[in-house]
């Protein structure tokens, strides 16, 4: 038996099934397979992610972004243990970072491709040369200067990373192809942000923008104009066919090679990505839409047969790992719980009621196919919230010396094999405090325009999510920071889509306020979002302004005038979208 399993970064579901978007490649994929419809994440974004598809168990509830723990199954490694041949080929280049360094070890042998996005690749001391540009919020950092650099050296489609990797692949399966029991990972980092794509694919969409460069969303609310929204999605869609293109090559070999007789193919992707639906841009700091966590699945097993026909069953990237391994005849570990989709391929079966899926930090959210309850923090520091890990490493570094300093040692979880972990102060992209919780019913409201207020649903819903949680050994303080209990009834007292926060009397300091319209939110999402020295220093100044202006209704405009007084004018640039942020989208 072998198996290729694919991954594009970034795919919106949506992108596959608009007309004016050419996919030919995947139209062709799904009549060669079974398509999932309610496909669901489990945490994001790309490591967490990527942590799941090798141990089938969610990472939001304990860990943020890192490397592959000493304790964790890796179902690669798992599979070479057990005679089967493991080969990754990848240009995502979050693998071979600090944050990453742990996951392509565990394959029998890896290939990476280097150069996407801000891949510290190519050595040039001299700055590039950058194109007049709309406002962006990687503006000065080495990350947009590298990935200046690195396009440079990309200018032919044969030198992009997508096709290297593929060329890659392709020589895995020349090789192998006429041998037994392996499995390919080929994954490739588009269409992930930056949409940079040969030219022949965006002249397949007419486009007559000649505004600033745009090809690099902001994650922000849009303020762009209309013309350039509407250029920047078809630069998604102008790198979706390049990847389009290139599965094309996979299934021409298997249909040249006769693969489909004893091959498994899966092809998916780790997350979605907000492309101006609902007025967004990008993922992590709003709440995880269905534009973010339902996802393509394409799945061919050659045992079933099966093909051309679609799957309600509600699944998850959980489930990957155990689907594998199964296919191989392999046990799965006890601490793996995703479940084998054999039976849903086969015959639409039923394997899990509800599906919990969510960004360390920030709402915890759960599904029954029906409706999606996102659950926020009651506090509004959105604590007590901490990482456990013996691996300390986030995105691109080490964690920070202050949150070294909050170390402790924490008893083992359930999955930890005996390990005790360190336990320390988490951070977290943006607080979600600032937008409250959401119901929405997917059958009247499937694009999620208009939430809803049910108490009876939203407490089946949290006693769904306490479940899911237990099922998962989340630690405790996860459960106060959503303002729910472990052991006791939930009652209307857990129901909080119905909060109101304007016209409630509150303290800054020592001084009493009142807060006006979205000022809490807006002073909570400043506050969370400086380095944490400065948060006690702005809670004092802030305090001291409003008693020398002896202003005790605080609302937007207060709160604003008074942060672009203090903050100073480097981290000024950070800043700018979050007074429209509030007034668009926070409660």
């Amino acid at each position: 038996m072998k198996a290729i399993f694919i991954i594009f970064d970034t795919l919106n579901k949506r992108f596959l099934e608009y007309d004016w978007v050419h996919a030919p490649n995947f139209k062709r994929l799904a009549e060669k397979t079974v398509v999932f419809d309610n496909h669901y994440v489990g945490s994001l974004p790309c490591m967490p992610a990527r942590r799941e598809l090798h141990t089938g168990r969610y990472n939001f509830l304990h860990r943020s972004w890192g490397s592959l723990e000493p304790f964790d199954d890796s179902m690669p490694e798992i599979l070479k243990r057990n005679g089967v041949y493991s080969h990754l080929v990848s240009d995502h280049y979050h693998y071979w970072e600090d944050g990453g360094g742990t996951y392509h070890n565990r394959y029998s042998s890896w290939e990476i491709v280097r150069g996407h996005e801000g891949d510290a690749w190519k050595g040039e001391v001299k700055d590039p040369e950058i194109p007049d540009h709309l406002p962006n919020m990687r503006t000065g950092n080495e990350h947009w200067r590298q990935d200046w650099v690195n396009r440079k050296y990309m200018r032919k489609e044969e030198d992009m990373p997508q096709a290297k990797t593929f060329k890659l692949g392709l020589e895995f399966l020349e090789n192998n192809h006429m041998e037994d029991h392996w499995l390919l990972h080929l994954e490739t980092f588009d269409p992930h942000e930056p949409f940079y794509a040969p030219q022949k694919y965006k002249d397949l969409y007419e486009d007559d923008y000649n505004g600033p460069h745009f090809d690099w969303p902001n994650y922000s609310v849009v303020t762009e104009s209309p013309e350039a929204v509407e250029h920047c999605r078809k630069e998604y869609a102008a790198s979706v066919s390049m990847c389009d293109n290139y599965l094309g090559k996979i299934l021409d070999f298997m249909d040249k090679n006769d693969m489909w007789k004893d091959t498994l193919l899966i092809v998916t992707t780790d997350h979605g990505f907000l492309l101006s639906e609902k007025d967004w841009w990008g993922k992590m700091i709003q709440p995880v839409y269905n534009e973010i966590a339902q996802i393509p699945l394409f799945i061919w097993d050659p045992r079933s047969g099966k093909r051309n026909e679609n799957r309600s069953a509600l699944v998850q990237t959980t489930d990957l790992a155990p689907t594998i391994l199964e296919f191989f005849n392999v046990k799965r570990p006890k601490d793996m719980q995703g479940y084998v989709l054999k039976e849903v391929i086969d015959s639409d079966v039923k394997v899990r009621d509800v599906a919990l899926f969510g960004i360390h930090g920030a709402h915890v959210n759960i599904t029954d196919g029906r409706f999606v309850y996102m659950r926020g923090p009651v506090n509004p520091t959105n604590k007590p919230l901490y990482n456990y890990t013996l691996i300390p490493t986030v995105m691109r570094g080490f964690i920070g010396l202050n949150q070294i300093k909050t170390i402790t040692l924490a008893e083992p979880f359930d999955f930890t094999k005996g390990c005790k972990t360190m336990r320390f102060n988490s951070r977290f992209w943006i607080n979600p405090y600032i937008y409250g919780s959401y119901l929405f019913d997917l059958l009247n409201d499937p694009t999620q325009e208009h939430p809803i207020f049910d108490a009876e649903i939203e407490k089946r819903m949290i006693m769904s999510m306490i479940k899911e949680m237990k099922k998962n050994d989340a630690p405790i303080e996860q459960y106060k920071r959503l303002g729910i209990t472990i052991d006791s009834e939930i009652t209307n007292k857990h129901c909080v889509l119905g909060e109101i926060r304007a016209e409630i009397k509150d303290k800054i300091g020592e001084t009493e306020i009142i807060w006006k319209n979205k000022g809490k939110s807006m002073f909570y999402l400043y506050l969370n979002n400086i380095p944490k020295p400065m948060q006690d220093q702005w809670v004092l100044e802030f305090e001291r302004i409003i008693k020398s202006k002896k202003i005790f209704e605080i609302d937007e405009e207060v709160i604003n005038e008074a942060f672009n007084s203090y903050i100073p004018e480097r981290l000024k640039g950070y800043f700018r979208n979050i007074p429209e942020l509030v007034k668009r989208k926070a409660k």
